[in-house]
């Protein structure tokens, strides 16, 4: 947090805001004014974005990952992010035209159900086709997911090809993903939903700790397995559709910082999922600011940074499990 407030190419000193807190007088008005306006404006809403959004990704990696009993399930990698996409990208390009009646009717959280609802959708069928009998098969997982994320990216393919010239440059910048556009509406519109995915998946640690054990153990341990998978796809889909609606395609945070904190505190979910939600804001939050100084004064999409750490860790992920994935 720290990092986020006092990183930027405006120069502007978080010390300065704070002190004329306790009446310390800046070296020019002009200046004051500019300092306050950046921090507040800009780079608070930026920090508080970003610690919901990391944490809700962190947390829908982590909840895949123990519903399907698989370190590989990811919101991104698997199309949830895509269907998530696809929906926000629909109201993007026809919320003034086929879908205005809808927009009009839902108003500033418009984006966020449609994304929520285009993750749910693509959530159920991924747990439908990749599951029998109980069982997840990885393989069919992970080619569900490739169909899936390959279909929603032809229907969005369309939506960009019929865009206007303004929603196509909207498009290009948030499918690589961004904080950018951070402000206190995105925060009031998608803070409330994401808070409310994150309260939920705290009590879900005794379910997932029992699912570990295979569906048919967590059932006679009491767990309501049906109703309780219910609930993780519905949390998943809140969380990374409120995410994806204000950010755009952010990949990886869902796959590195689970399998990180396993590798350090073991897989008990009664401390994975809250160091989870704490270490996936920390690592969005580090993601940002080297995106902002990196190319200063211009700024690197998030989502190319995250990539870049994310992808050789996906690589070597696979080169341990390889010998569990051949078939």
């Amino acid at each position: 947090m720290v990092i986020s407030m006092t990183t930027g190419a405006s120069g502007a000193s978080t010390l300065n805001v704070i002190g004329a807190w306790f009446g310390q007088v800046p070296d020019s008005q002009t200046q004051a004014v500019r300092d306050y306006a950046v921090i507040y404006n800009i780079r608070l809403p930026r920090m508080l974005l970003g610690m919901l959004i990391g944490a809700a990704l962190a947390v829908s990696g982590l909840l895949m990952q123990g519903l399907f009993r698989n370190p590989l399930a990811d919101p991104g990698l698997v199309g949830v992010s895509a269907g998530a996409g696809l929906g926000a990208v629909s109201i993007i390009v026809l919320g003034t035209t086929a879908l205005a009646p809808l927009t009009a009717f839902l108003g500033i959280y418009t984006l966020q159900l449609a994304s929520f609802v285009g993750g749910l959708v693509t959530t159920f069928i991924l747990y439908r086709v990749a599951t029998r009998s109980g069982q997840t098969a990885i393989a069919t997982m992970l080619l569900a997911g490739i169909a899936l994320g390959a279909l929603a990216g032809a229907v969005t393919g369309v939506m960009v090809y019929i865009a206007t010239d303004s929603q196509l440059r909207d498009l290009t910048f948030w499918g690589l993903g961004s904080l950018s556009g951070a402000n206190w509406t995105k925060i009031m519109a998608s803070g409330p939903i994401i808070i409310a995915a994150l309260a939920v998946s705290a009590f879900l640690a005794k379910g997932l700790n029992a699912l570990t054990l295979g569906e048919a153990t967590a059932g006679h341990l009491g767990i309501p397995v049906q109703r309780f998978k219910r609930v993780v796809v519905v949390t998943v889909a809140a969380a990374t559709g409120a995410s994806v609606a204000v950010s755009g395609g952010i990949g990886f945070v869902g796959i590195v910082v689970p399998h990180l904190l396993r590798l350090v505190i073991g897989p008990d979910h009664r401390y994975l999922l809250p160091a989870t939600a704490l270490l996936g804001a920390s690592f969005l939050l580090l993601a940002d600011a080297v995106s902002r100084v990196i190319v200063a004064p211009a700024e690197l999409p998030i989502g190319i940074v995250t990539a870049a750490v994310g992808g050789p860790f996906f690589l070597w992920i696979l080169l341990r499990k390889r010998a569990a994935f051949a078939w």
